[in-house]
């Protein structure tokens, strides 16, 4: 079993290359970027649970993509770990006035980078941050963001699941189903780029189910449509050859959608209980 996605963002390639295989060799799934930008790209395409991340970068210095990334609500949970020749006290201060969980200088100690990578992944855990499969937000950052709704006036939410999933995990196995939650999660990623903006918020509640907040009701329904289109496109894939020249049914989405115009709401449960209704609803009707 993985201990998670690690994203080390560092033009020097000696010394990514060591992290890499020295990650890899801990459990870890590995990406590399050395560039700010290839990195705020990469995480568009898949979150990283944890991110390395050198300041003197080619394109941008590390502090921008660091504000960049706690600035966007879709990648604000993510923890970060500055590694840096920049030894300064000013220059801590400030990685850590940006938001960064942990601030090491080089030259490092490898087995000290590993205990920090792996305390910073285990605090999130322990506030229940993140979905370990998806590496999106769950738990109390969800009910953070609907509690905030409280004081907003224009707003939407999808409540989304994947139709067929349990029966698809019975046939090929937990580690095929986790490919598909994470395959989801990447879909409605790009659909919320496509339709919405960066304040719209991506959570991945427990098992199936994934919710949008969309800062403006009326971007609601391209996102659901981009959603579909993406998903229905593309998750054929995950079935052998011979059941798809069989005509399997495939999964589908089961997405139910309430705006701030069906309110009012007093609390987020219900919203939450809206939500719900909303998709059981979109499922009897069979949409």
């Amino acid at each position: 079993m993985s201990e998670g996605r690690l994203m080390i963002v560092e033009d020097d390639t000696d010394i990514s290359n060591m992290l890499r295989i020295y990650f890899q060799s801990q459990g870890y799934e590995v990406a590399v970027a050395q560039r700010g930008e290839d990195a705020l790209e990469m995480c568009r395409q898949q979150l990283p649970h944890i991110i390395v991340l050198d300041i003197m970068l080619p394109d941008m210095d590390g502090y921008d993509v660091c504000r960049n990334l706690r600035g966007n609500l879709r990648t604000s949970h993510v923890p970060i770990i500055f590694l840096t020749q920049k030894d300064e006290r000013s220059d801590k201060i400030h990685g850590l006035e940006l938001g960064a969980d942990d601030y090491i200088t080089k030259p490092f100690d490898l087995e000290e980078l590993k205990f920090r990578v792996k305390n910073a992944l285990s605090r999130a855990k322990y506030e229940s941050l993140t979905n370990a499969t998806t590496g999106l937000p769950s738990g109390g950052l969800i009910e953070e963001q609907l509690r905030q709704l409280m004081r907003r006036e224009d707003w939407g939410i999808i409540y989304a699941g994947i139709q067929g999933f349990g029966d698809f995990k019975d046939e090929y196995g937990f580690v095929a189903g986790e490919e598909v939650l994470r395959f989801a999660a990447m879909v409605l990623g790009q659909a919320v780029d496509e339709a919405g903006t960066p304040s719209d918020f991506i959570g991945h509640i427990s098992g199936d189910d994934f919710i949008v907040i969309a800062s403006s009701k009326d971007d609601v329904p391209q996102i659901v449509q981009a959603f579909r289109d993406r998903f229905d496109a593309e998750v054929g894939t995950h079935y052998d050859w011979k059941a798809r020249q069989e005509g399997v049914e495939l999964m589908s989405l089961a997405i139910g959608v309430i705006t701030s115009e069906d309110g009012p709401f007093y609390d987020i449960r219900e919203i939450t209980e809206a939500a719900s209704g909303a998709r059981r609803e979109a499922v009897n009707r069979g949409i």
